[in-house]
């Protein structure tokens, strides 16, 4: 399930097996003890505890002498020695401490060589490895290295041991013999292995060779073709450069060179081993263990090579061509060809080595050594005393900007030789009184690691620099008066931290031949202790790192170092984080949807921290998402199509096609819009209409006339399109036009793939995960449970694990065999509230990061050994797999390393899991209503109504209140203190109410019944003279009042049609954006105002808002007071919502705090105020109409007309009609007010068709189930 897309090599190289794995098949039989066999004299050491405690002694399980070996407890850098007697391959060490004592060694390090000069660390992750020892005098510890050391001589370097005794140490050494036939390379010879066949033809290649050099530049190998085809590895600047090209054609348009450097630091006088695989295009290039995987540019899968192949360097027949390339200088084993041994037929004489002058099968020791200096280094060396003259040259090499590389006192002053930012600078104080300062710099900054010389020499009266032996940039400079040399010199700096008189730092890095005085100091004799002095110097030794190589900077990050660290330069890349794993952008349109953005051009990446780069996109979050995400739930569609003239598309129909377009994955694609993969046909092909029978697209018909083949491409996998590559050009008068379309997508399945953990030991379980040195984990997840384990991916000897605690924290940790490391963040608020939570934790080589909810966030820098090498496979399990309490809820969008999980599809079947969430609001939400939000619980949902006028499990519950004459609700927005209620929190129609209280949008939205007129529904006051109200007027009508300054008199919209105050419910939405009012009625048109240019846009300040009265301070509006205010409104009030404040809400809820008080008698009831459920009448027979309100209807009163006798029958009996109706009126006049109580209490109970002011009221009032309470399946339909 889960991969990365990378490089697969075909089974051809399976059998290849590298002797430098020490896990490999070969090497488990490559376990022979080498050490115990060794004679006493072959164990060497630093110094020695006791007789008995001879480095001889120090063989496993031995028991002679003290039982094992003891240096001094004076010696300051005790070592151990160990002569295999020849180059041996060594793949693993046991150590014990000495026997029955308490000495013993619990950390170590290793140096190997060849010569005893030039010892070389035993490395891995970067660093110099520290193993871990014994714990006590007995116990075997073994490590398996992590590749194998071929050398003679081992050194075992005790780093820490126990505090009950001293070091102690018995050894094996596990491994086998090691032979090779080694050449020697002077710069002159070259071997040439000439072919059988003066050509040959090549799919398959294998290339295997040692090499071991001090100089930075030389070609390794190089063969050629008369085609253009070559294949060269060489040394450049140190660093291997290996060159391919398979073929370029003609015109240009296929480009097959392809270069890949690796390595660096590769003149350190150490071997270092060399394999090239491939396999046609696809090639392995492994560099001491580390291996890269690349494919060749172009088209072609055969290296084409003419008559031979050399090593070394360059035939004479292409030198005149190469550009002045050098050979290479230095030694070569283990030369293979593909199956060719070279080195043995060199040995054999069966190969042309006449251009060596003294061909040689040894390798000569250098004769540099080398001094390896750390931030508490120093070497102190003796010179002249009193001369005139000071010379002192020397090489270096290092990381870091700055640093002081030799300091010597003069009888009057002294002289500094720095690095300061990367240039090499020369401080000379010869008096109190003159200084003189020489800045020297180079181009490319003097800390990249290479070897660089400098070389300062002063008399009489002038001081000349000299960097990397070029005269040419020699400085000369004077001096003011003649120097004379103090005597000692000083090299490292550190030394320095007592005296004051330079500010220069320590001195990282490696140093060698030093001259003092014009000669070459003899290290030897100083770690004798003939001469001199030093402090922690590794003598013999240049443990320089490169910790850019390999790269650790993902996504075409810039690596830059210094001694001790690296750091990433992310910048442009997309990316970001320590190594520029972590990707700026989301995956698709669907993520920024959900995180509030609107439509816009957005960057995405499709797979997160894997290869694909980001790209721009436009995300349409208006309708159905479209965008360029290349992993939706929908087929990705791409417009492709060809118009031409005299020129063909795909044919021939059998053989190669001329024109072809490269999708995603950079391969050739010969089928067309409207065809698939597969099909070498257009559209026509498959429809078997093309203007040519005989051929699968229009454009193949070849005719002097535009013919046109275009559809769509919809096969996913293969998009985007990324090149289009036109064959048929060549021909005279042959014309072609290409178009390629938008790709577009819809939809984002993954960001919704979830899955339901409803036991706490269910888990989901996906086999053979793949290690990435770099691991990034993020996913969503909900639950109501307080702790439980989410995830486990666990190796043999590495885990990571991440879970919740405590109901507030998400604790993230990882290990490799006994070291782990723990990082926690904390929430402000629940995490097991049922709602949505994101995790996003990050483990790599520089540090680990964990992230909750895109806020809160934990970083620290990774320390474990190992971490950089991880398991090729681990078990990921989601929910916890061992025995721990799982997690229980629901999680979605599972990703790790970019690749999603498809939880729903491995829930399937798995006991414990269910597909998909339970409660998703996603499927739900549209079961909340009135701006109800959706809340996410574990086995359901739930409707948060908090934030609107209404109650219930849908938000579709009525709250309202009957107002007894002179009752009035306040709720204070703007209390003394400053804003309370006012905050920027959106409301039904997303509009929102600032946290400063000034206005330019707003919401009003009620329901009332009433027959008491004139009143004040609704007044919203401000602490200007701005003011919102909502009146009923002595006719019944309504007004809205608007007062925003700017205006000698209030704004008033009068809906003067109707009346409204006939106990009927009413339901009123007034909206305001700037100078816009938007005003509905119950369910009939809305209606569209607009404020004059003279008034203001801004309501300011805002207040308070008074339902049914108004109790204010101030000036207020004296129309309102007079005409309005008096005796107050007596009905029902409910749904009453001003932006995200609904005041009668917060009035008869005792249990939410807010601002609110009440005046006089308030009694819950939803009032019957629920909006008509009839549907809008047509506008002429809508009595609310402006045009149809004032309609005469004509009567025909001939039809009412007849003879005398029908009129006075029809007059009796309107008249015994009157009497009657008359009596019934009595009599329900009586049994009203006898049925009425006198308190707070007043019934709904319907009025009569007589008050109905259309014919759809009249039904309604008319309604005996009408009631107080009305049925929630109402009220749903109506709303």
């Amino acid at each position: 399930m889960f991969h990365r897309s990378a490089l697969l090599l075909l089974p051809v190289f399976c059998n290849i097996i590298s002797n430098s794995s020490a896990a490999s098949p070969a090497s488990r039989k490559c376990e022979d003890s080498l050490a115990t066999p060794l004679p006493y004299s072959s164990f060497t050491s630093s110094s020695l505890y006791s007789r008995g405690n001879g480095a001889g002694y120090a063989k496993l399980t031995r028991k002679q002498g003290s039982g094992g070996w003891s240096p001094l407890d004076t010696d300051r850098y005790p070592w151990l020695q160990v002569d295999l007697g020849s180059k041996k391959q060594v793949l693993a060490i046991a150590t014990q401490g000495c026997y029955s004592s308490s000495d013993w060694t619990t950390k170590y390090r290793l140096l190997y060589s060849d010569t005893q000069k030039n010892w070389r660390p035993y490395l891995q992750d970067g660093n110099f490895w520290t193993f871990e020892g014994n714990v006590n005098s007995e116990g075997v510890v073994r490590h398996e290295l992590q590749y194998a050391i071929l050398a003679r001589y081992i050194r075992f370097i005790p780093v820490d041991w126990s505090r009950e005794g001293r070091i102690g140490v018995r050894l094996e050494l596990y491994g086998c013999s090691y032979w090779a036939d080694v050449i020697s390379f002077d710069g002159h010879g070259v071997i040439s292995y000439r072919f059988r066949s003066k050509k040959l033809k090549i799919v398959k290649d294998v290339i295997s060779l040692k090499f071991r050099t001090t100089a930075g530049n030389g070609v390794l190998l190089h063969g050629e073709g008369q085609q253009g085809d070559y294949i060269s590895l060489e040394l450049h600047r140190a660093r291997l450069l290996l060159s391919i090209n398979l073929g370029s054609n003609q015109n240009g348009s296929i480009q097959g060179h392809t270069a890949v450097t690796s390595g660096s630091l590769l003149d350190d006088d150490h071997w270092h081993s060399v394999v090239i695989e491939r396999y046609r295009r696809n090639v392995n290039f492994t560099l001491d263990h580390h291996t890269q995987q690349f494919r060749t540019n172009g088209e072609f899968d055969h290296l084409d090579l003419d008559y031979e192949i050399s090593f070394g360097g360059l035939p004479v027949s292409v030198k005149p061509t190469s550009g002045g390339k050098e050979n290479f200088v230095g030694c070569m084993e283990g030369i293979t060809y593909n199956g060719e041994n070279i080195t043995s037929l060199v040995r054999r004489k069966k190969v042309d080595t006449t251009s060596f002058r003294n061909l040689t099968f040894s390798c000569a020791e250098s004769n540099t050594s080398p001094v390896f200096f750390n931030s508490t280094s120093f070497l102190r060396l003796p010179g002249q005393t009193d001369s005139d003259t000071l010379s002192v040259s020397l090489s270096f090499r290092t990381w870091n900007p700055n640093g002081l590389l030799m300091f010597t006192a003069l009888a009057d002053g002294w002289v500094e030789l720095g690095l300061t930012e990367g240039k090499i600078t020369v401080y000379m104080n010869v008096t109190q009184k003159k200084n003189t300062r020489i800045d020297i710099s180079s181009s490319s900054g003097l800390n990249d690691g290479q070897w660089h010389s400098v070389h300062l020499n002063a008399l009489e009266n002038y001081a000349m620099l000299t960097v990397d032996g070029d005269e040419a940039s020699t400085v000369r400079t004077a001096i003011p008066i003649q120097i004379q040399t103090g005597g000692t010199y000083y090299f490292g700096g550190y030394f320095l931290q007592t005296n004051t008189r330079s500010h220069q730092r320590s001195f990282q890095g490696c140093m060698q031949m030093i001259h003092i005085d014009d000669h070459l100091v003899d290290l030897k004799a100083v770690e004798q202790g003939l001469i001199g002095t030093f402090e922690n110097v590794s003598l013999d030794m240049c443990a320089i790192i490169d910790r850019c190589v390999p790269n650790h900077c993902e996504h075409n990050g810039h690596c830059s170092q210094t001694w001790d660290a690296f750091t990433c330069n992310c910048s442009g890349t997309g990316y970001t984080g320590a190594t520029c794993h972590t990707s700026l952008y989301q995956q698709s349109c669907e993520e920024y949807k959900h995180q509030g953005k609107s439509s816009a051009s957005y960057w995405i990446d499709p797979d997160g921290s894997g290869s694909i780069n980001p790209f721009r996109v436009h995300c349409d979050m208006t309708g159905k998402i479209f965008n360029l995400y290349l992993n939706h739930d929908v087929c990705v569609q791409k417009c492709l199509s060809s118009s031409t003239l005299s020129s063909c598309l795909l044919r021939p129909p059998d053989g190669v096609p001329f024109t072809w377009w490269l999708g995603r994955a950079n391969e050739k694609h010969s089928y067309w819009g409207g065809s698939g993969p597969g099909i070498q046909k257009c559209a026509c092909g498959i429809e078997h209409n093309c203007t040519d029978p005989k051929h699968y697209c229009n454009c193949d018909a070849d005719l002097r006339a535009w013919k046109e083949d275009s559809g769509l491409l919809v096969y996913k996998d293969h998009l985007p399109v990324s090149q289009v590559v036109v064959g048929d050009t060549s021909r005279a008068g042959s014309e072609a036009k290409l178009t390629v379309g938008p790709l577009r997508c819809r939809g984002d399945s993954n960001f919704w793939n979830a899955a339901s953990f409803t036991s706490p030991a269910s888990y989901l379980h996906y086999p053979s995960l793949r290690d990435e040195t770099s691991t990034d984990v993020s996913f969503y997840f909900k639950t109501s449970s307080t702790h439980g384990v989410f995830l486990e991916i666990l190796g043999s000897t590495s885990f990571l694990h991440i879970e919740l605690r405590a109901g507030s924290v998400v604790l993230f940790s990882f290990g490799i065999g006994t070291e782990k490391m723990e990082l926690s963040v904390r929430s402000p608020v629940p995490l097991n509230d049922d709602q949505w939570h994101r995790v996003e934790a990050e483990k790599n080589i520089k540090e680990a990061v964990l992230q909750l909810n895109g806020q809160h966030r934990m970083v620290r820098p990774t320390t474990l050994q190992g971490h950089a090498k991880p398991e090729l496979y681990s078990d990921l399990s989601v929910g916890a797999s061992s025995g721990q309490r799982g997690f229980l809820g629901c999680m979605r969008a599972l990703k790790i390393n970019g690749v999603t999980f498809d939880l729903e599809e491995r829930a399937k079947g798995t006991p414990g899991v269910n597909p998909g969430c339970q409660g998703h609001c996603n499927s739900y939400r549209m079961h909340c209503r009135n701006g109800g939000k959706c809340v996410e619980q574990y086995n359901g949902y739930s409707c948060d109504c908090s934030l609107t006028a209404y109650d219930g499990p849908f938000c579709t519950d009525d709250v309202g209140g009957y107002f007894e004459t002179g009752t009035l609700v306040r709720y204070d927005l703007l209390p003394e203190g400053g804003p309370f209620a006012l905050k920027d929190v959106k409301s039904l129609s997303g509009v929102g109410v600032s946290s400063e209280a000034n206005l330019t949008q707003e919401e009003l939205v009620f329901s009332f019944s009433t027959y008491s007129a004139p009143s004040i529904l609704v007044y919203i006051s401000s602490r200007t003279q701005d003011y919102l109200a909502v009146v009923v007027r002595h006719n019944g009508t309504l007004q809205i009042r608007y007062s925003l300054g700017g205006l000698t008199e209030p704004y008033t919209i009068d809906v003067d049609h109707r009346n409204m105050a006939n106990g009927q419910p009413h339901f009123v939405n007034i909206t305001r954006n700037l100078r816009e009012i938007r005003l509905q009625l119950d369910h009939y048109p809305v209606s569209t105002y607009m404020l004059p240019e003279a008034s203001d846009t801004q309501f300011t300040l805002v207040k308070s808002i008074f339902l049914g009265k108004v109790f204010e301070t101030g000036q207020i509006d004296p129309i309102l007071i007079e005409r309005y205010n008096t005796p107050g409104f007596m009905g029902c009030l409910s749904r009453v919502q001003f932006n995200s404040v609904a005041p009668l809400k917060a009035a008869l809820r005792s249990n939410i705090a807010a601002p609110v008080s009440t005046h006089g008698i308030l009694v819950p009831s939803n009032c019957g105020a629920s909006p008509l459920t009839i549907s809008p009448m047509a506008s002429a027979k809508d009595p609310w109409h402006i045009e149809g309100a004032g309609a005469v209807f004509n009567l025909n009163e001939d039809k009412f007309s007849g003879d005398g006798v029908d009129r006075n029958s029809a007059v009796i009996g309107g008249i015994i009609s009157v009497v009657i109706f008359s009596v019934l009126c009595i009599m329900v006049f009586v049994i009203r007010h006898m049925f009425r109580h006198k308190g707070s209490y007043h019934t709904n109970e319907a009025k009569g068709a007589d008050s109905a002011d259309s014919a759809d009221a009249a039904i309604i009032v008319n309604d005996p189930a009408f009631t107080e309470t009305i049925d929630e399946s109402k009220k749903e339909w109506f709303i």
